[in-house]
């Protein structure tokens, strides 16, 4: 079958490289895709929210699915508009409805899904620029840190963990009046801070059935000690070691199928990802985030674990026979390092030749922001490369990352050499 996969990023390129060794899976075409995925796949010049132009290529080009890499078009309702047009109807898509994407377009509506459906949260209360003086107060009944989450879609980057009671009214009101960070933050939720260990919790859905895929934990700080800016992330290791089958229990029964059993309750179809974003608080599972996607740069270690065909899985979704699958896990760790360029997250150059991709052996390099010009692999974003790569224990796979890093090369070449750090 031809099938459609949008995004650009090292999730999208992890995606292809595992669609591409199906035998379902006929032609490939990316959109808009990068330089990595432009050796596997048929990339195609259409953003990923332009529906009219992906309508008319699904039509020419008679693609059989639609899988979705990012957020931005589940939440602008690409699943709606593929089943609300009679030439499109037929073409299954992988990602939620629209209302099923405000989980993440919302923090609100997610929080209010949690809290209806008795799914352990974080307490929390949402302001807008006229209640600002009233989140000051509330501010005032929490003890420190405190927790500001921008409402809407703000990159990965409208989280911010204050320890100062001033400093936090301060940032309410850039957020909420100075629109710090656009139209995401014209609603804030602040949120009681949570003391413990992150991990994220990755499930496939077609809306009654579900699997667990491997954990993941990611390493979200531009610092070393996870100290700065936050990223989109700098690396990630699969499985999380400290994650036992006890604690996974009461993942699955607290969290996973009450999630599923209430998108069927509130008759939200969903069909794709649900990435639990979770804080482990002295052994117990509380949901800090939902995403409606696939994380990245654990992608780039949750894919690479899975035995099982993606396109057979992608198929079972759509046809709501996800329950007759079998996944198949590789027992290794994967690791990922993220190369990124320099100055990311503030101010970045584009257009670096990257050099030494072909030096590179036993890792996999996942490209994230790169494109081809005139014939060299170049940067084209803060997240450049994702190096991943396996191990019998997430510090030999880690070993093994590094040690290709030192084969690639671009100018103001940054990445973290820290990556696990607080798992050993």
């Amino acid at each position: 079958m031809n099938i459609l996969l949008l995004g650009s990023g090292g999730r999208e390129h992890a995606f292809a490289w595992k669609m591409v060794q199906s035998p379902l899976c006929d032609t490939l075409f990316m959109a808009p895709g990068n330089a990595g995925t432009d050796a596997i796949a048929t990339n195609v010049a259409i953003a990923v929210t332009d529906f009219e132009a992906i309508k008319a290529l699904v039509i020419k080009e008679n693609i059989e699915m639609v899988v979705v890499g990012p957020e931005d078009p589940l939440v602008k309702g690409i699943y709606d508009f593929f089943l609300n047009d009679a030439q499109l109807s037929h073409v299954p898509v992988i990602g939620p409805s629209k209302i099923g994407a405000q989980l993440e377009g919302s923090k609100e509506f997610a929080k209010e899904f949690l809290v209806k459906h008795k799914i352990p949260t974080a307490a929390y209360d949402s302001f807008t620029a006229e209640t600002v003086e009233k989140g000051c107060d509330f501010l005032e009944t929490l003890q420190p840190p405190y927790v500001l989450k921008a409402d809407g879609l703000a990159a990965g980057k409208g989280v911010l963990i204050i320890h100062d009671l001033a400093e936090a009214k301060e940032e309410l009101r850039n957020m909420l009046v100075g629109q710090k960070f656009g139209a995401a933050s014209s609603k804030v939720v602040i949120e009681e801070f949570l003391d413990g260990i992150e991990l994220s919790c990755f499930v496939l859905t077609d809306g009654k059935s579900y699997k667990i895929l491997p954990t993941a934990k990611d390493y979200k700080r531009i610092g070393e000690g996870d100290a700065g800016l936050n990223t989109g992330g700098m690396g990630a290791v699969s499985p999380v070691p400290y994650v036992d089958e006890v604690l996974m229990e009461k993942i699955e029964t607290r969290i996973v199928k009450p999630t599923i059993e209430g998108f069927q309750k509130d008759g939200i179809p969903y069909k794709g990802f649900v990435f639990i974003g979770l804080i482990n608080v002295k052994n117990e599972p509380i949901v800090i985030e939902y995403n409606v996607r696939m994380g990245d740069p654990e992608t780039e270690v949750v894919i690479p674990r899975l035995k099982t065909d993606l396109v057979e899985l992608f198929l079972a979704v759509a046809t709501e026979k996800l329950d007759k699958i079998e996944l198949e896990i590789d027992e290794r760790s994967a690791t990922t390092v993220m190369l990124v360029s320099g100055g990311y997250p503030e101010d970045f150059e584009k257009g670096k030749v990257i050099s030494g991709l072909e030096n590179v052996n036993n890792s996999i390099v996942f490209h994230a922001g790169t494109k081809l010009d005139n014939g060299s692999v170049v940067t084209n974003g803060g997240r450049v490369l994702a190096i991943t790569s396996y191990g019998d224990s997430f510090q030999e796979a880690l070993a093994q990352s590094y040690q290709n890093i030192e084969a690639i090369h671009f100018d103001n070449v940054y990445f973290r050499k820290d990556i696990g750090f607080d798992l050993v």
